[in-house]
């Protein structure tokens, strides 16, 4: 009999879906997995783990799938900027090709000083083209109110660009990571895509290599317990007021009231009315799930998803030194002040892609 009932629930399966069952093996497996305990009980996320990975924040264009099979995801891969500007730099320099005769040293910014990662990203076994899961398309949902004030944001920054250091942008003058790094949510960039998180009984502090930012969580009971004891809103710090509990096995964090220059710098836009709730949950011995939603009325026409996998790494995260005694600050403005002297207006230089990229094609976003 008890043959008899496994073959029937063989056959079942298969003539229902079989097929469908097998493709959700991994993350059957995932569920199961018991992530380690803290001496407190707890799931242990302590470590080094990395979010390096060509896969940006919004999908390319041209790529409608959020999930590819292997040999795609290698193609896509092959054909991220960062490739692609890999390729164009082997070989011998030209000295011929004038490429230094604007005199912008934003040109000597190559690959040998980037670690992007050379693949997509890999997600409890799936090969994702975008964070960005809902909405569906991989796009942020920006609203017409949103898409305005970024617009107003963009127009007022390069017309006021090198007249001081403020008007710089946030990662010019190293106060929180580029692109996104330091969150919320936390996204990859162009190098030192490494978290080290540290757990107590009563918070979580998350190292950010990029530009070292530190997000120190403080821990509570519960969801409504954490929210009580979010700060002012008159009090807007880089990378967002952050409180955090466990859910079950996921670590959750809700944070509100980023700064507003951060807000509006994105690549995650945000308003006063803005909050980003992240999960992070340890699914193997090598991935711990990340899954952040951000609600903002003020620039979405809806709440949007991102997931991302967070990568187990044998290494220690370093010291991140940014304008290194704030020299560059000063060789950036007496620059633009020369360049005036000569009556040319200063501008930001093409960067490390020689020619500036479209929007949605950025890494990091």
């Amino acid at each position: 009999m008890r043959n008899g009932v496994s073959t029937i629930a063989v056959v079942l399966a298969v003539g229902l879906g079989g097929a469908a069952h097998a493709a959700d093996a991994p993350a059957a497996k995932a569920r199961a997995y018991v992530a380690p305990r803290t001496s407190y009980g707890r799931p242990d996320l302590t470590g080094v783990w990395s979010n390096a990975s060509v896969t940006n924040l919004i999908r390319a264009p041209g790529v409608s799938q959020l999930v590819v099979g292997k040999e795609e995801a290698a193609k896509l891969a092959k054909e991220s900027p960062f490739e692609k500007l890999a390729a164009a730099e082997e070989g011998p320099s030209n000295l011929n090709d004038n490429l230094l005769k604007d005199e912008n040293n934003d040109r000597g910014y190559n690959t040998f000083w980037i670690d992007p990662g050379k693949s997509l990203a890999n997600i409890k076994g799936e090969y994702r083209t975008s964070w960005i899961v809902e909405p569906a398309n991989g796009q942020l949902p920006l609203s017409d109110a949103g898409k305005t004030l970024l617009a107003g944001y963009r127009a007022e920054r390069a017309k006021n660009l090198f007249a001081g250091p403020e008007f710089l942008p946030v990662s010019e003058r190293c106060l929180i990571g580029f692109t996104g790094a330091g969150g919320p949510g936390m996204l990859n960039t162009i190098y030192n895509n490494n978290y080290q998180i540290v757990e107590t009984p009563d918070a979580v502090v998350i190292d950010v290599e990029m530009v070292h930012d530190a997000r120190t969580i403080p821990l509570f009971r519960d969801r409504a317990e954490a929210l009580a004891h979010h700060r002012p809103a008159a009090m807007s710090p880089w990378l967002g007021d952050s409180v955090g509990w466990w859910d079950g096995d996921s670590l959750v964090i809700d944070t509100v009231n980023v700064n507003p220059e951060q807000g509006r710098t994105g690549p995650i836009y945000l308003s006063d009315k803005g909050r980003v709730t992240e999960r992070l949950t340890r699914v193997s011995p090598t991935q711990i799930f990340y899954e952040f939603k951000v609600e903002d009325p003020v620039y979405y026409t809806q709440p949007w998803r991102a997931e991302m996998g967070l990568n187990a790494r044998k290494a220690r995260v370093y010291e991140y030194a940014c304008h290194e005694g704030n020299y560059a600050m000063a060789g950036i403005l007496g620059g633009a002040r020369q360049q005036e002297a000569h009556g040319i207006k200063p501008t930001m230089g093409p960067g490390i892609f020689g020619t500036p990229i479209p929007e949605k094609a950025k890494p990091g976003q």
